[in-house]
């Protein structure tokens, strides 16, 4: 197995027991007839506050998660291969953030589904690679901001015409990727350095000792 198909595995590892463990508990609700909304975030109230950490693994529906499968592996994915060093970090914060914005400003409700992680992960390897002017960031932000741009218009409230669609958990992601972004903006990795780049530097370096830019030097 070469480097960077193992490197890629290792990335795929925990998002996709994330997931099975979502598509396991929805198919246990199926079969048993059984409901674990309880399990999600209901604002204000203690009885919600365990949904914090719970919210993403519950979904209401096939299609519901269905819908959220795919874009949790590629962006799960993507931040696990690029951002190794501080991966895991970054998704516990946005995980968190968002769980903890729904709690302290959603409606009146249950609020279920990875949804706002998803969202979180997006923000977070757009800003991220503007930040860091890393070509290869770069590209993996417009293929986010390709991908899921469309995103953005689930941060605002009624915009979609069901209304037990929690656009609170959508922002919360979406700033607690941003937030996550920012403070991991120092860390994490750095843009390639080529061979041209050092002759340049080198040559700069050579240029700054050359005699005639020492301004002490014997001139005989």
């Amino acid at each position: 197995m070469n480097e960077e198909k193992k490197k890629f595995l290792n990335a795929l590892y925990l998002p996709l027991i994330l997931v099975v463990i979502m598509w396991i508990i929805r198919i246990v609700e199926s079969l048993f007839d059984i409901d674990l909304g309880f399990l999600g975030v209901h604002p204000l109230s203690l009885e919600g506050l365990p949904g914090i950490f719970f919210m993403p693994f519950v979904h209401g529906s096939y299609s519901h998660i269905f819908a959220n499968t795919v874009p949790f592996l590629v962006l799960g994915t993507a931040l696990f291969y690029f951002y190794r060093g501080i991966s895991i970090r970054v998704l516990i914060g946005i995980w968190f953030l968002s769980g903890l914005w729904t709690w302290f400003g959603g409606r009146e409700s249950w609020h279920i589904g990875a949804s706002g992680v998803i969202y979180g992960l997006s923000s977070f390897l757009f800003l991220s690679g503007v930040i860091r002017k890393d070509n290869r960031l770069a590209a993996l932000s417009l293929i986010v901001a390709f991908l899921y741009g469309s995103l953005i218009w689930g941060v605002i409230p009624d915009f979609y015409p069901e209304k037990n669609i929690s656009w609170e958990g959508h922002l919360g992601g979406l700033v607690g990727g941003i937030i996550m972004a920012i403070y991991f903006r120092k860390s994490g990795p750095r843009p390639k350095r080529y061979s041209w780049e050092f002759e340049e530097e080198e040559d700069d370096e050579d240029e700054d000792d050359a005699y005639w830019n020492k301004s002490n030097a014997n001139v005989s």
